[in-house]
């Protein structure tokens, strides 16, 4: 089944303290952009690679990418997922949606996450929960009982779906959903978890960026 990658780079980077777009900052002399593109480029599954950037950089993005066809996105996540989807060419059947900000996912990772689509019409790459976690009050900053972590997952992308399920999930959803996986759940569609890995972490603040470099030269 032919597959192709939608990545998702309109995050703002205001968290990492950056003035510019999270995926064009620079590790390791490359952009996140460039980083995480190549995971997806290089893997032999992959036939098609859509970019979504910022109208802003959109031409940037070309640039670092030119592997890949480079739309703009819209202001929330789930209109620029759509924009992908759109660009896809007709005889993709399988779609994959990564967030730049995970720019080190391992190629296994990716062939996991294909494999398993023959059994579902979504796949998420988890990972343990390994901090202990209580359910808290917002309001009043009380905690209360301690949650069992055996029970639960921290999700990763890249997500996989089957084209046309991801597609009719998409058409009507709210503008500010931000899991393609809850679109399928809501429709009855099923999604199962592999194994994801600890590199697919998602760089958000500047320690994060410390770690990268630590990946980007291993």
């Amino acid at each position: 089944m032919i597959a192709a990658a939608v990545l998702v780079a309109a995050g703002s980077g205001e968290r990492l303290g950056a003035d510019l777009p999270k995926a064009f900052i620079e590790v390791a002399g490359r952009t996140l952009l460039e980083h995480a593109a190549m995971r997806f480029a290089d893997h032999p599954e992959v036939r098609d690679l859509i970019v979504v950037a910022p109208e802003s950089h959109r031409d940037e993005a070309a640039k670092l990418a030119p592997s890949a066809t480079v739309v703009a996105g819209g202001v929330t996540r789930q209109q620029s997922v759509s924009a992908g989807l759109a660009a896809l060419a007709d005889d993709v059947e399988l779609v994959l949606v990564h967030d730049v900000a995970r720019a080190f996912v391992p190629a296994e990772v990716i062939s996991r996450v294909i494999a398993a689509l023959a059994d579902a019409a979504a796949v998420i790459p988890v990972v343990p929960v390994t901090d202990t976690i209580r359910r808290s009050d917002p309001a009043t900053g009380e905690l209360h009982e301690t949650v069992d972590r055996s029970r639960l997952s921290a999700v990763q992308t890249p997500q996989g779906f089957r084209r046309v399920e991801l597609i009719a999930a998409h058409d009507g959803a709210p503008a500010d959903a931000t899991d393609d996986a809850s679109l399928i759940e809501a429709r009855g569609g099923k999604v199962l978890g592999v194994a994801g890995d600890v590199r697919a972490f998602k760089i958000t603040y500047p320690l994060d960026l410390k770690l990268a470099e630590v990946i980007a030269h291993d």
